[in-house]
């Protein structure tokens, strides 16, 4: 690996803690386990490699630390997660889900990965203490992907202050290491805000809006014309949520909306039929609440074969891309902003205000839910169109990779 002048410093740092917010697919942890690789075969001593989940941890480490340690490596267990090697070290894989198994072994060094993710009292409460074994110069990299002004951002605000020589702080941004080709695929598929977190590291604060780059720039008189209906869904009995789409290349009409009060699935499925009902040559696949799947293991109607058996009793043809579970809140929110306004200035979600006045003014209005950055407040009833149109972004455009969304 070719190293640029900051990771450089990153690798050979002697500081007892090291801390290293940088962007996605930046080397940072390719660097850290090569970091891990020469402390534990250099100096005997007990060393963790922690992640926010055990399976996490495993996924990101495990089998690359046995590549690394192979020539030296006496014993290692894959049920546990460690590697014993020659000189007496050990390295172990630890999942912080539950932050009390750090504790309790006297600890020479680790890596902490993902730190904006793991629980925000883990660092004061089991961490650090475990990091104070008398007699030992204990430390660690603290390393990730920001994620708000959450404990990451502290410790490193705490490391970049340099008032404790303990302590170094690092980062570069992911296009110092990746060529322009993959900083402009990124910039395409992320808005401005997740750009600037998943690829420069910067620690982003939320807006009160949750979509906040929405605006009337995003509006369209397009109607809806005979082709592919894309019909998401939100199942909500205050209100019964959905809208409707049309979808050209990478951009997204919103044409329609379909919002029912005190109203179940059928009932959105009448009124689809009613309004579509000289459309019955186009077909329709159905997106959003992995919920509405609820009782078919058991051979039960759920929501959706209750919509699929009213639609095709009208003549339509019906298609289900519906996740097996849903996507996480934040993955859907972003995937969505990305469509609004990406970071390379193109929007890609249309909404026609005339057809789609909920959709409009939730996506003008909805708000943070007070103390989070990404959980939306349920009290503005136009959050649940939102949701919808979230859940088919995150199907047909996601921010994160289309291997995250599993479809029935």
């Amino acid at each position: 690996m070719q190293l640029t002048p900051k990771q450089k410093k990153y690798m050979y740092s002697q500081t007892r803690f090291n801390v290293a917010p940088c962007g996605r697919r930046s080397g940072k942890t390719h660097i850290a386990k090569l970091r891990c690789q020469i402390k534990a075969a250099t100096s005997e001593g007990l060393y963790f490699i922690a992640a926010p989940t055990y399976a996490q941890v495993k996924r990101i480490y495990w089998k690359d630390m046995k590549t690394l340690l192979k020539t030296a490596t006496v014993h290692k267990s894959e049920s546990d997660l460690i590697i014993t090697i020659d000189n007496g070290s050990e390295v172990h894989l630890i999942g912080l889900d539950k932050p009390e198994r750090i504790e309790g072994t006297p600890w020479t060094w680790g890596i902490l990965d993902e730190f904006a993710d793991t629980k925000a009292q883990a660092w004061d409460e089991n961490i650090s203490p475990a990091l104070d074994t008398e007699g030992l110069e204990t430390g660690a990299d603290i390393i990730g992907v920001p994620d708000g002004l959450n404990h990451f951002f502290d410790v490193s605000e705490y490391a970049r202050s340099e008032q404790d020589s303990d302590w170094t702080f690092h980062t570069w941004h992911s296009s110092e290491v990746l060529s322009d080709k993959k900083v402009e695929a990124a910039k395409r598929r992320l808005d401005h805000r997740t750009y600037r977190q998943e690829y420069e590291a910067s620690f982003e604060t939320a807006s009160g809006r949750v979509y906040d780059n929405y605006s009337n720039n995003n509006h369209t008189t397009r109607e809806f014309t005979p082709g592919t209906i894309y019909w998401s869904h939100d199942f909500n009995f205050l209100p019964m949520s959905s809208f409707i789409a049309q979808v050209e290349g990478d951009n997204v009409f919103a044409v329609d909306e379909i919002v029912l009060e005190h109203a179940v699935a059928r009932d959105a499925a009448t009124e689809f039929v009613e309004r579509y009902k000289d459309y019955t040559q186009c077909p329709v696949i159905l997106y959003g609440d992995a919920s509405g799947r609820v009782g078919e293991k058991h051979g039960q109607i759920s929501n959706y074969v209750e919509i699929e058996t009213i639609l095709r009793a009208a003549g339509f043809k019906v298609k289900r891309k519906v996740p097996l579970a849903n996507p996480s809140i934040k993955d859907g929110q972003n995937s969505l902003r990305a469509k609004i306004l990406n970071a390379s200035g193109e929007r890609t979600f249309h909404v026609n205000p005339a057809k789609c006045p909920i959709l409009d003014k939730g996506l003008k209005t909805v708000q943070l839910k007070k103390g989070s950055t990404f959980i939306e407040d349920e009290t503005n009833a136009a959050q649940h169109i939102t949701t919808a149109a979230r859940y088919f972004t995150n199907v047909e455009f996601p921010s994160v990779g289309r291997a995250t969304v599993r479809i029935s």
